[in-house]
């Protein structure tokens, strides 16, 4: 009996291998869809990959839980079987886009220090900029996470949203939150999932992949005080933009630069360390560090509902 292969295999040569199917992206790809996936292709010479993946997703009903096509998901599914040699796909439209450093301007100079009461925060500081419609936000906080986060910007990929914490206008944080990382031993362990558990339901699972006081906001207690009105906001923006709340927040904290005390101040829950292998795809972090991860469960059950949904 063949069994079914995982995308970090090498490359497949028996045809009963792929009739048994494959798993890519956490989706398992049975061997009808994957003929049915090569016949879409092949049958459609004249079309872009961008096209192909919109006929995939919709042949397949491939769709996030807001409704949205899963479609840049499936253009990646669709180049690890080109590569793979299970299909052929045209050449790109367009050569791959590196990174360009984002500019930083006059406008997001340091200023005078600025002392705040913790207690003065609340949850109307926080100013959503995901999907806010205002470019010029987010142009914005992309520079400030440039110029004065350690790790620098990172484009977030998939599912995430972006948060200003701002006060008479004006910025004094900034966070990120995105996708989950796709295994981590700490967690995995926490949570206590099985394998096809962890498959179907990580997208509950958020990572705050970026979090910044900016360098002149002087507070006590001001960190802590972020985290704990985020966490409030977040399940209720997540729903709305993507179709489904998290149960669950992570974040990974550089042992050797770090304590993490303001999320263990927040109630975040330390539950192990990385084995400092890196996520440089996910969260734009090189190989080597090792990191405390802490979650922060956002309803009283999230372990029972990350293994039982």
């Amino acid at each position: 009996m063949a069994h079914p292969i995982q995308d970090d295999q090498q490359r497949p040569d028996s045809t009963a291998v792929w009739l048994s199917g494959i798993t890519l992206r956490g989706r398992h790809f049975g061997g009808g869809e994957l003929l049915q996936i090569r016949a879409i292709v092949q049958g459609s010479p004249q079309a872009h990959r961008f096209e192909l993946s919109k006929k995939v997703c919709e042949a397949l009903d491939w769709r996030q839980p807001n409704g949205r096509l899963k479609d840049r998901a499936c253009r990646d599914v669709l180049a690890r079987l080109h590569g793979l040699g299970f299909l052929r796909l045209p050449p790109p439209r367009r050569a791959p886009v590196r990174r360009r450093r984002v500019a930083v301007t006059p406008e997001t100079a340091p200023r005078p220090d600025l002392s705040i009461r913790a207690r003065d925060i609340d949850g109307a500081a926080l100013s959503r900029v995901t999907g806010s419609g205002n470019p010029k936000q987010e142009r914005l906080w992309n520079e400030y996470i440039e110029r004065y986060h350690y790790l620098g910007y990172g484009v977030l990929l998939g599912a995430h949203i972006k948060y200003f914490v701002c006060m008479h206008r004006q910025p004094i944080a900034c966070l990120a939150f995105s996708g989950a990382a796709w295994r981590v031993e700490a967690r995995d362990r926490w949570i206590g999932w099985s394998e096809a558990q962890r498959q179907r339901n990580l997208i509950y699972v958020v990572n705050n992949t970026r979090f910044l006081i900016l360098p002149w906001v002087k507070s006590a207690n001001l960190a802590s005080r972020v985290l704990s009105l985020v966490a409030r906001r977040l399940p209720q923006d997540w729903q709305r933009r993507y179709g489904y709340r998290p149960l669950l927040l992570e974040t990974f904290v550089p042992s050797e630069r770090y304590r993490g005390t303001c999320y263990r101040a927040a109630n975040w829950i330390a539950v192990g360390c990385t084995k400092g292998r890196g996520r440089m795809d996910r969260h734009f972090e090189a190989a080597g560090t090792k990191k405390t991860l802490l979650l922060y469960p956002l309803v009283k059950d999230a372990a029972r509902q990350l293994r039982t949904r």
